[in-house]
């Protein structure tokens, strides 16, 4: 049976980079749900449609976009990789207690992933970092317009080494914003790990202040790749 793994952790914790390591090695698919709500949002058609434009206007200034809105699209792309058979990566979705477990009239993302996957199927890993490595991190890097692939501004490069896109800083990273994205994550995201361990799952926690490829290898080790 295909498995699920979700990778959490303060921004600029590297969730995306070992996110598509496991892709690159493993065949995972990487659901990179901030990724993708920045294109519905971005898209030419939200300036027609009033709730992508509300989402917008939230995603823009580092709020965490509607809840209600974000496990709809969460959900019905996990239902679609649980189906065709492949194994899954999230790169810190779902990012509050509403999306991860709904309410007494909506089933949270983690009931989907339990029903479709299994719940021994699905495993998550808590990324530490200090809040100076994150502003750090984000505020000097740059994301390829083409495949999203990150890169350090100290770099200087103008296209993606992967793809040949444009390089371009996101909206969400700038000093400012990445502080108040901090916020959101202790104070919505981070609850999610207390209330998971309630449930039962394992969590493993893995220091993210090291060079990508060595974290890679203590993901790989907590879950038992290669």
């Amino acid at each position: 049976m295909s498995r699920v793994v979700i990778l959490y952790g303060p921004p600029g914790s590297g969730k995306g980079t070992q996110a598509e390591l496991l892709v690159r090695k493993y065949d995972f698919i990487h659901f990179d749900s901030g990724r993708y709500i920045e294109s519905l949002v971005h898209s030419k058609e939200a300036a027609k449609d009033p709730i992508l434009m509300r989402e917008r206007k939230n995603f823009d200034t580092g709020i965490l976009c509607t809840p209600e809105w974000v496990l709809k699209v969460t959900r019905d792309e996990a239902i679609r990789v649980a189906k065709s058979g492949f194994n899954l990566v999230f790169s810190g979705a779902p990012r509050t207690l509403f999306e991860a477990f709904g309410d007494h009239k909506t089933k949270g993302l983690f009931d989907s992933l339990e029903k479709h996957f299994g719940k021994e199927n699905v495993s998550i890993i808590l990324f530490t970092a200090g809040e100076n490595v994150s502003i750090f991190r984000n505020s000097n890097r740059k994301v390829c317009s083409v495949c999203g692939l990150p890169l350090l501004e100290s770099a200087r490069a103008s296209h993606c080494g992967l793809c040949g896109g444009s390089m371009r800083t996101r909206t969400l990273d700038k000093p400012e914003i990445i502080k108040d994205r901090l916020v959101q994550y202790r104070t919505r995201t981070f609850p999610i790990i207390k209330e998971l361990k309630k449930r039962g799952y394992q969590i493993k926690t893995i220091k993210a202040e090291k060079l990508p490829f060595e974290i890679f290898k203590s993901v790989e080790r907590n879950l038992k790749l290669g």
